[in-house]
């Protein structure tokens, strides 16, 4: 038997190509692009806060590492995408996806399930004008999870018929009456940033403590919450029945929040509640509501069995944020991740030597 250990090479072979400055440069931007694509997709995300409906908890330009992590990353819905890109290519308006493809999404193991008190980065459930996961990013407090009742009485949310637990830094609405005129400067030295001035005073957003200490001032002559009255029906309030439902903002419910696996009754009473989960994000190809009942399939469906799990979110800034109140639930499959890290935060009324707010930096959310 004869065993090669080496070999002469053939003296005429032509040595190797050295890459081009180009193609080095290329293939270390087209590693770099994968690479952070890769980690973005799959353990965090960095995102930032444009509306106040956070606050405090969260303030306009806190910069945000978001953990997929937690809950498990989903596998791409649209794959045809600019990469690290969300819904139009960076500084126009022109779309950064094709839907010509559409995927079946799954999501892998994460470290937990979604938690009441969370704080979550969702895909907004309305929006239908794009593909759910390249729908526009919300951030909320989840306040209710799957097979939770939830009902909100006099600004308070219950959860299963007990009081939840509220977050530190809740704010609401309130209108200072007062005949002085009040500098902008006035509401910046009291952390108070979305102020509009109203007949005999100003309508704040601030917190009941702050609020007591505004009405302690002499030139104030009260500081009023402007709280929705029990039995007066919002038509903007989920689920926009009022003749039938007269909820609002501050008292609400209670309902069901859909839990996987679990079978409701579809009456003319529950069907506006789940309405548009059956027919919207439940992947049914055939469901359809005619006459105030549901029909899957063509035939009348009196009871109905959920494929997915459902959250209830809500905003600290009560009276300013656009949330499940107003649109209903959050499907599982619309969850991103779950907020984690402040790494850095702009004051976007702060001055050059102010502009950073330090002592929000690597803070942890709660």
């Amino acid at each position: 038997m004869k065993v090669k250990f080496w070999e002469k090479k053939p003296a005429n072979k032509a040595p190797k190509k050295k890459k081009s400055f180009a193609r080095e440069w290329g293939d270390a931007i087209l590693f770099a692009v994968i690479a952070a694509s890769l980690i973005r997709w799959a353990t965090f995300e960095a995102y930032t806060i444009p509306t106040p409906s956070m606050e405090k908890s969260l303030l306009v330009g806190d910069f945000l590492f978001v953990s997929k992590l937690h809950y498990g990353p989903r596998t791409p819905i649209t794959p045809l995408q600019v990469p690290l890109t969300h819904q139009t290519i960076w500084g126009t308006n022109i779309p950064s996806y094709s839907d010509a493809i559409q995927l079946k999404s799954y999501r892998l193991p994460g470290f937990s399930e979604v938690q009441r008190n969370d704080v979550v980065v969702f895909n907004y459930p309305p929006e239908e004008h794009h593909p759910a996961d390249l729908r526009t990013n919300y951030i909320k407090r989840c306040i209710g999870i799957a097979g939770d009742s939830i009902e909100i009485r006099d600004m308070q949310v219950y959860i299963n018929g007990k009081p939840a637990e509220n977050p530190g830094k809740m704010q609401y609405k309130y209108f200072l009456s007062t005949d002085q005129r009040l500098a902008e400067k006035f509401f910046l030295e009291r952390d108070i940033t979305d102020v509009i001035q109203w007949q005999g005073g100003y309508i704040v957003d601030t917190s009941p403590e702050k609020a007591k200490e505004l009405a302690s001032l002499d030139f104030i002559k009260e500081a009023m919450l402007l709280k929705d009255e029990a039995g007066k029906a919002d038509a903007e309030v989920f689920p926009h029945v009022p003749s039938k439902y007269e909820w609002n903002k501050d008292n609400f419910g209670p309902l069901y929040i859909p839990k996987e696996g679990v079978t409701v009754a579809i009456t003319p009473e529950t069907l506006p509640f789940y309405e548009k989960v059956i027919t919207g994000y439940e992947h049914n190809e055939n469901a359809e509501v005619r006459d105030g009942k549901l029909y899957l399939d063509g035939a009348e469906a009196t009871s109905y069995t959920f494929k997915q799990d459902y959250y209830f979110m809500m905003g600290d800034n009560r009276h300013n944020s656009l949330d499940s109140r107003y649109w209903g639930f959050v499907p599982a499959d619309h969850i991103v991740g779950k907020a984690v890290l402040i790494w850095m935060s702009t004051d976007p009324y702060g001055g050059f030597l102010d502009k950073i707010r330090w002592s929000r930096l690597f803070k942890s959310i709660e």
